[in-house]
């Protein structure tokens, strides 16, 4: 397993192959990751524990809605996304393996794509 820190958390690697990847992501309370897109990655989030607030454009408007432990979303390509921690949380993401396919728009921590 590979742990990846965070600016907002950790990330957990437990899969990743060549066809798919498995994370289990930590998100502290307060903190969120940005507000992004990729151009191949299609994703799942479930959240096991915690509550977080979940940003998706649908129909060029980005849309809030709060997801909690046994709530998932399907993310296809190119949709902007992002997710902030309402309470320290764990959301598993299972994607294909294009782990390096993010566009960022925004980024509280000063990151770029």
């Amino acid at each position: 397993m590979k742990r990846v820190d965070k600016p907002w958390g950790y990330e957990l690697w437990w899969a990743q192959t060549d066809r798919y990847v498995g994370k289990l992501i930590h998100v502290n309370k307060g903190q969120a990751l940005s507000l992004q897109y990729h151009n191949r990655k299609d994703e799942t989030i479930y959240v096991h524990a915690g509550k977080i607030l979940f940003e998706m454009q649908v129909d060029g408007v980005l849309t809030q809605r709060e997801l909690g432990p046994g709530e998932a979303v399907h993310v296809t390509p190119p949709t902007v996304h992002r997710m902030t921690a309402l309470e320290d949380s764990d959301v598993f993401e299972v994607s294909t393996p294009e782990t390096d396919d993010v566009v960022r728009l925004e980024d509280r921590y000063g990151r770029s794509s």
